[in-house]
């Protein structure tokens, strides 16, 4: 299962964030968002855990939970769509 994780501190490693869903059960994979241009973390990421019942149990046991003075967003990743760009641009009114 994809998880989204949010609110995270920015200087926050992928390995803490490994350390913490460890505590529910296997974690896959780990991956922050950086900025493109400056590299820096955008202040979320995802996490891929591979049992669906672990995953859900990391989801309501550390979701809205402090760490490090930031109160997490931890969430079932929704699919990505491939339209996002296009979906926020208001249509162009033609005379």
């Amino acid at each position: 299962m994809n998880i989204y994780v949010g609110n995270l501190a920015r200087e926050m490693g992928e390995d803490a964030i490994r350390q913490i869903f460890a505590a529910f059960g296997e974690v896959e994979k780990v991956t922050i968002i950086k900025d493109k241009y400056t590299g820096d973390s955008r202040g979320f990421g995802f996490v891929e855990m591979p049992n669906k019942d672990q995953a859900l149990a990391a989801i309501t046991g550390l979701n809205g939970k402090d760490h490090q003075g930031r109160t997490l967003n931890v969430n079932e990743a929704r699919p990505r769509n491939e339209n996002r760009r296009q979906a926020r641009k208001a249509p162009r009114m033609r005379k």
